[in-house]
């Protein structure tokens, strides 16, 4: 069910009381902020935190190194090289967002950027050079008219960021808390945040569900790509930081436009998971697409060719199969020799030839695949969402930095400024809030030390315990959002897409019964009848909650992209193939209410009203 609306909306959150069907916590840390996520806008918000005086918690769902930026191999844009300047990243940008863009956001990223690289590098980063030179080596990629991508290792950019960043969170001795899956973010009787609730994998000083309680929570989950079954993204990114803030309140906007890369790996119809990705910057280095004949399609499609914006991209490669009746284009690198493909792209050689591929002497096979979310949770240009106290940047965020197309290379950019960005007002807020509290030097949001409790206190409220898929349904999801929300999307499509999923909605509805199993203390499940005899509530775990995690981000992005009538930036409705801008050039602002409903507001203008009221 979806309600409507258009203009300023609603004011701030005021809360769901949803949350996910688990035990209740049985451990609880005390800190001044916890960062949820261990990529290039998760590490760089907690070493900032840190480096503030703020008793900082980092809680990431794998390993500290293990999340989406360390698959990132084109690079970092910044206006880094001679003859460039922040204007023209900045037009590069608002041209890729295609009217959607949040200027102001996009300026904050391109002026602030070459710096925030420098104290990058300052952190251990180390980029490639220019052969018998220090200047970092640069080179361009799709919607860029300068070269200004700094690349690391060839094409291991986000490896080499990831290391750096994961070493100086180690030497800085932040607590971390690895394998765990945060589950629903926790508030005070006033609303605002007071931190999150955890399941801690496997054994160490702590595991299960536990809480760590804080006034401020920086959401840098990464993305959702593991909602289509093709996608570049790793196994974590199932939209956890999206679902999360959809239960706390927050809203959420521009989720319908998920970039598909244009060329990733392709390994036969039937394959799933996550798919090797041919960066971009194999294009930038002058690779040409061809199709089964050898003919160069994008010539004449766009002044930029094979370098055009990425949604351009990957709509002439699906428009080009089509007309042929195939699944794949190829990439056609062969004349860059074996040197260059062995030293500037090792790490797509070796995962070519591990395909029985060989990139020095055939075309590469190549498709799109779900890649990046350029929507998600809003903000402000200081982090803020509309739930106080809960911050989000990276790719979990809608910054307004990247409107309906991201940029290539602009997401580590956008990760690096916006976290600083958070570490700041955070920082300013605690130091406001000291003030305030007199000579006791007591915030009014208690700004602690780290400590340690075997379990937490009561919740302010009672919550409704949210009904939980069954693992097995995961494939279910992304089959249908592939076949109806993928690159080529139509209202019959997507409605077939929206009847699917809410069909899913209220199987798992009915199984959990009128009174559900395994309510957090204080909560009370949901169910509007009684489940079948041969039909059991899943068991709460990792499996469970994290397909019942991508059933919401896609419900959400089902809805937007039947409401957006229009084809803009990588939003391509076959039966409204034009863009819009007197109709739609404009956000939805979608909520979920107590309900489970999808509330969704129209901004009367490109432009968003703020997260935070005066």
């Amino acid at each position: 069910m979806t309600a409507t609306g258009t203009g300023t909306g609603p004011g701030p959150a005021a809360g769901t009381g949803i949350c996910l069907t688990a035990p209740a916590p049985g451990w609880s840390i005390e800190a001044d902020v916890v960062v949820v996520g261990s990529g290039v806008a998760g590490l760089t918000a907690a070493l900032r935190c840190a480096a503030a005086g703020r008793r900082t918690v980092v809680v990431t769902k794998a390993r500290l190194d293990d999340g989406s930026t360390r698959w990132a191999q084109g690079g970092i844009a910044a206006a880094l090289g001679d003859g460039d300047t922040p204007e023209q990243h900045l037009a590069d940008t608002l041209v890729a967002g295609a009217g959607l863009c949040d200027e102001a956001a996009v300026r904050a990223l391109v002026t602030e950027g070459p710096d925030a690289v420098h104290r990058l590098i300052g952190t251990g980063a180390r980029f490639d050079t220019a052969p018998g030179s220090d200047e970092i080596a640069l080179t361009r990629e799709g919607g860029h008219h300068r070269r200004r991508i700094a690349h690391a290792g060839g094409d291991a950019t986000g490896a080499e960021i990831s290391r750096a960043l994961v070493e100086a969170v180690r030497a800085a001795g932040l607590r971390t808390i690895e394998n765990a899956l945060v589950l629903d973010l926790l508030t005070d009787a006033d609303g605002h945040t007071a931190g999150v609730t955890l399941h801690v994998m496997g054994e160490g000083q702590h595991d299960g569900v536990g809480a760590v309680h804080a006034p401020a929570v920086v959401l840098a989950t990464g993305g959702m790509g593991q909602v289509f079954s093709a996608t570049t993204n790793p196994a974590v990114s199932t939209g956890d930081g999206v679902a999360l803030a959809l239960r706390a309140g927050a809203e959420i906007s521009d989720l319908e436009f998920v970039q598909f890369h244009p060329t990733v790996l392709y390994l036969g119809p039937e394959a799933e998971g996550q798919q090797p990705l041919i960066s971009e910057a194999v294009r930038g280095e002058g690779a040409h697409l061809v199709d089964a004949d050898g003919t160069r399609f994008m010539v004449g499609r766009h002044e930029l060719a094979e370098l055009a914006p990425r949604d351009i991209v990957a709509k002439e490669i699906m428009r080009r199969a089509h007309e042929q009746g195939v699944e794949h284009m190829y990439l056609d690198g062969r004349h860059f020799g074996p040197q260059m493909w062995a030293t500037r792209f090792p790490t797509i050689l070796a995962a070519c030839r591990s395909h029985g591929i060989d990139p020095v002497t055939e075309p590469i096979p190549v498709a799109p695949a779900a890649h990046y979310a350029s929507g998600g949770v809003r903000t402000d240009l200081r982090g803020r969402t509309t739930v106080p106290g809960l911050y989000a940047c990276g790719e979990v965020a809608c910054t307004g930095v990247h409107g309906a197309n991201r940029l290539a290379s602009n997401s580590l950019l956008e990760g690096l400024v916006f976290a600083e960005r958070i570490a700041s007002d955070i920082a300013g807020t605690h130091a406001a809030e000291a003030a305030a509290g007199g000579a006791s030097g007591t915030p009014s949001h208690g700004w602690a030390e780290h400590t340690e409790h075997t379990a937490p206190p009561a919740p302010s409220a009672p919550r409704t315990a949210l009904p939980l898929l069954a693992p097995e349904t995961r494939t279910a999801v992304q089959r249908t959002m592939t076949a109806g929300a993928g690159v080529l999307r139509s209202a019959e499509s997507l409605a077939r897409a929206a009847a699917e999923l809410d069909r899913l909605h209220r199987e798992a509805t009915t199984a959990a019964g009128p009174t559900g199993r395994h309510a957090p203390a204080g909560a009370t499940a949901t169910g509007s009848a009684a489940a079948p005899a041969d039909r059991k509530a899943p068991e709460p775990g990792v499996e469970a909650w994290e397909a019942t995690n991508l059933l919401c981000v896609a419900r959400v992005l089902v809805a937007a992209a039947q409401r957006r009538a229009e084809t803009r930036g990588c939003h391509w409705r076959e039966d409204h193939p034009d863009r819009d801008d007197a109709s739609w050039r404009r956000h939805f602002r979608i909520t979920l209410e107590a309900d489970r409903a999808l509330t969704i507001h129209t901004t009367a203008t490109a432009e968003f009203p703020p997260t935070v009221t005066p």
